[in-house]
């Protein structure tokens, strides 16, 4: 018996506005004033497009998102990254994380949709972003996630090779003896940097930075990893003197291992790695610190933070999204390897 729901988009759907998907929820419903984002936008459409037989209503949402990222693309490729409910953009609202997000979304809808005027939109909007130049590990580490995708239909793209050098340059940081990790603290989505490296790594040839991502996963997963269940790094952060476990948990952090797992498993072909999206999908079933649950099984939206007290029930999009993500990778490679 699968002990993992298949994915619901109820929720997602119910948090779709005239524009996009609202950021934020307040329980179950949009907070519409707060209005939108691309990072939610570019989320939304990477996990459509790895739904194997979207319906019509996630058809039509993968075009509203897309069309969202051209509508907040400047001539010079970086992204506007907020909007109110109107749908004006705020001028200088602009970050780094919605550019690679963004990239990521482009990037994978250019390989995955079906639709040739999609694919065709999601190319050009991904070639003009291409010019922006990043230093921030993060926004390079999701970007080189789409320069990945635009890869595997086209090898020789120069775009997408030029983000992958550059992001197998910044994405590997420092280190010291005392704390393995590339960075002083870790902070969030964490797991998309080994998963960036991983990645960079075997497009570039460079078995190197192919082993440095693996040991850098196993050395998050482990740390991440207390009594057989997941206990991420909080919202906070974490450093080498913080132990234990610790609050606010976030979905995203869970996503991301499960993201960084599924790649780990597909380059290697290790089995072991399925651990981690196993134990991913068990923290949202309640298999975590709380104990609780971490979605609303009635609406399929994902709690936004796991509390000592127990979840923030509020389901907002970046909650949602990873739920939804996690739960399709479960689905792809612990049912079907099941």
């Amino acid at each position: 018996m699968n002990p993992y729901p298949a994915p619901n988009f109820a929720h997602l759907l119910a948090l779709s506005g005239p524009h996009g998907t609202y950021e934020h929820a307040e329980y179950h419903v949009p907070r519409v004033a707060h209005g939108y984002c691309v990072d939610d936008v570019a989320r939304v459409l990477v996990v459509v497009m790895r739904e194997p037989r979207p319906d019509h209503h996630l058809v039509a949402l993968s075009q509203l998102s897309l069309d969202f990222l051209a509508q907040a693309q400047t001539p010079v490729g970086t992204f506007r990254n907020r909007r109110n409910a109107d749908g004006e953009f705020c001028a200088e609202a602009f970050g780094d994380d919605s550019w690679g997000r963004a990239m990521w979304a482009l990037g994978t809808c250019a390989a995955a949709t079906t639709s040739w005027h999609q694919a065709e939109t999601a190319l050009q909007l991904f070639k003009r972003g291409a010019f922006v130049t990043s230093h921030h590990r993060r926004s390079l580490a999701f970007a080189a996630l789409g320069a990945v995708e635009i890869l595997s239909i086209n090898p020789s793209d120069v775009a997408a090779h030029s983000i992958l050098h550059r992001a197998a340059t910044v994405v590997q940081g420092g280190s010291r003896s005392d704390w393995p990790w590339r960075e002083a603290r870790l902070t969030y989505a964490n797991a998309v940097l080994p998963e960036a490296m991983m990645i960079a790594g075997d497009a570039l040839a460079d078995e190197a930075l192919v082993k440095n991502g693996l040991e850098q996963l196993a050395w998050l997963l482990n740390r991440s990893t207390a009594n057989g269940f997941l206990s991420v790094s909080p919202a906070s952060g974490a450093g080498p003197d913080d132990d234990g476990h610790q609050f606010d948990q976030q979905p995203i952090e869970v996503a991301a291992i499960a993201d960084a797992c599924s790649r780990a498993h597909q380059l290697t072909g290790q089995h072991d790695w399925l651990d981690g999206v196993r134990v991913a999908a068990d923290w949202f079933m309640g298999v975590n610190d709380g104990g609780v649950m971490m979605y609303d099984p009635t609406t399929g939206g994902g709690f936004d933070g796991l509390t000592p007290e127990g979840p923030n029930r509020n389901q907002g999009a970046e909650s949602t999204l990873s739920f939804l993500s996690t739960m399709q990778q479960a689905r792809h490679y612990l049912v079907a390897t099941s």
